[in-house]
């Protein structure tokens, strides 16, 4: 349980940390936030269900940002993971091909 809790831990600093980096590379890059998928976390990172919230957090996200995650090595490990993958699927959220 706590190795959960350190790996949600660890997403939401990678997720801050990319969201600065976003923010410092442009207007448009500003637009893509990935601490606004937090609610994903512990569905990405462990094995629990998807929320309603991480669902429409998904749905709102513009698509372009998740070719950016794809790219950026920080968060191409989340986006790309089988977990992310399956989160994405169950929240009926197509990944774009970049």
């Amino acid at each position: 349980m706590a190795a959960k809790a350190s790996a949600v831990l660890v997403l939401i600093v990678v997720l801050a940390v990319a969201s600065s980096s976003a923010v410092l590379q442009g207007a448009e890059a500003a637009t893509c936030t990935p601490t606004q998928l937090t609610p994903c976390a512990p569905a990405i990172v462990g094995n629990a269900p998807p929320t309603a919230a991480c669902c429409g957090k998904l749905k709102a996200h513009p698509a372009s940002c998740f070719c950016q995650y794809k790219k950026d090595p920080n968060m191409k490990k989340y986006v790309n993971s089988p977990n992310g993958k399956k989160v994405f699927a169950a929240c009926k959220v197509p990944l774009p091909k970049c």
